[in-house]
């Protein structure tokens, strides 16, 4: 069995999209994925299936929460080792005095070479700040994400991939989750 982490973007935000956790989780189990947990209403889920190709675990949610409610939810499936790169090669988190508020992880439905920060255009959006590694962008937001023009939309548009964002509680407690499940 390997245990997957399921980001499901845009469900349950100001009304929109909404599905009851306990009702994804029977969705999940009904669809085979066992030990279903959930995390905070905003779509992040922990499935163990024989399956180990993470895209095809996302494109099986997809599919089935589209039959389900009939909303087009983009899916990232991300390892354990992808959460833990977040905390460790996150050079933000080493500057002294950073308020960790302003730090957010964006997981990519592919991987990036280190030029695609150029494709990001940044000095469009400064002065927020962005690191790409591999399928995930590391981002420090000068005044926080409620106030930037640097979000998921912008990503998806320059980059042309899928993409969800969350912060650095949520990455920590996700992280610490996947800890307790995969020993």
């Amino acid at each position: 069995m390997t245990t997957h982490l399921a980001l499901l973007r845009g469900i349950n935000v100001s009304g929109h999209n909404m599905i009851k956790m306990e009702a994804l989780k029977a969705l999940l189990e009904r669809m085979g994925f066992t030990n279903v947990q959930t995390y905070i209403q905003s779509g992040n889920v922990f499935v163990d299936s024989e399956e180990t190709h993470g895209p095809t675990i996302g494109f099986k949610i997809k599919q089935e929460i589209f039959k389900e409610w009939g909303y087009d939810v983009p899916i990232i499936v991300i390892s354990k080792s992808d959460l833990e790169a977040c905390l460790l090669k996150n050079p933000f988190l080493k500057e002294k005095d950073i308020d960790t508020k302003k730090l957010y992880f964006t997981f990519i439905s592919k991987e990036l070479n280190e030029s695609a920060i150029h494709d990001l255009k940044m000095s469009q959006v400064k002065p927020d700040e962005a690191i790409i590694d591999g399928n995930r962008i590391y981002i420090k937001y000068a005044n926080g994400a409620g106030k930037t023009r640097f979000d998921q939309k912008y990503i998806e548009k320059k980059l042309n991939v899928t993409a969800t964002i969350r912060n650095l509680n949520t990455v920590t407690k996700l992280l610490e989750m996947y800890a307790g499940i995969v020993k």
